[in-house]
Formats: structure tokens, C-alpha cells, sequence
């Protein structure tokens, strides 16, 4: 029969009382689904559009990217940089989805400002605004506090 060292046995007794101090990991269970969802709105406002392009092509929006006259893209107030939205023209019933890339529009009395692109596809290039209704396409549209630009 074998003697067990008290040294074996101090570093048992060490190991067990570290094993011990720690922590279980608790994973929360995820929820399982067989169907994707659709997207949820949750933020949604009627009010006047504008459109922006031209002298702004090309420069650093509030997000940091650059400004693209021709990308589906807008500017917002309060709305997180990312949140993809749906803009309705409420005169001729025509969508677009854009993304929140820039803070705007400047005009306290504007909702909303699309990039030119967006404003095309809208038709409302030649009006310079238009009666519209916004609505998130994204799960959860968290509110930041507005911006005054006075």
C-alpha cells in the first residue's frame, strides 16, 4: 500500500479550495424559431421631408462615413447611426428604405432629410419636400435625446 505525501495532500486541499471560490457560467437559453421574424416597427412619425445631395457629395457625415448623393441614406435627429427606415410619400404613395448615416435636417420644422437618391426614387426632387411617413424596420429603435441646431 502507498503513502500519500502530505505535500500531495496540501495541493488536493489547495486545488479543491480554488475549485470552490469560483463561479458557475449561467447561459441564458435562447428562444428557438423555425421561421424568421419580420421586422418589428417601433418607431414610426408623419412629417415633412427634404432631400440633400450636391454640395454635400462626398464629405463626412455625423457617423463619420462619407456622404454618397447616390446611396439610399438619410438624416435624422434622434435615431441611432444604422437604423434602416421606411419613408413613404404620402402624395404619391412611393417607398424607399434608407439608413441613418447624418444628424438633420437643420430645419426644426423638417422630419426628416433623404439623400438625393432617395428623394428621386420618392419624386420629390422638384418639390424639395414632401408629406411623409417613417417607420423603423429594424427589432428595437432605442431614442436619443434631439438635437437643437438653433
Amino acid at each position: 500500500m502507498s503513502v500519500i505525501k502530505p505535500r500531495t495532500i496540501l495541493i488536493l486541499c489547495f486545488v479543491l479550495l480554488l475549485a470552490a471560490c469560483t463561479r458557475p457560467q449561467i447561459i441564458a437559453p435562447r428562444p428557438i424559431s423555425s421561421s424568421p421574424q419580420e421586422p418589428t416597427i417601433s418607431y414610426h412619425a408623419q412629417g415633412l421631408a427634404s432631400w440633400y445631395g450636391g454640395k454635400f457629395h462626398g464629405r463626412k457625415t455625423a457617423s463619420g462615413e462619407k456622404f454618397d448623393k447616390n446611396d439610399f441614406t438619410c438624416a435624422h435627429r434622434t435615431l441611432p447611426f444604422g437604423t434602416l427606415l421606411k419613408v413613404t410619400n404620402l402624395a404619391n404613395e412611393k417607398s424607399v428604405t434608407v439608413r441613418v448615416s447624418d444628424r438633420g435636417p437643420a430645419i426644426k420644422s423638417r422630419l426628416i432629410d433623404v439623400s438625393q437618391a432617395a428623394a428621386r426614387d420618392l419624386e420629390m426632387l422638384g418639390t424639395g419636400t414632401a408629406e411623409v411617413f417613417v417607420e423603423s424596420l429594424d427589432h428595437e429603435v432605442p431614442q436619443k435625446e434631439e438635437i437643437d441646431y438653433e
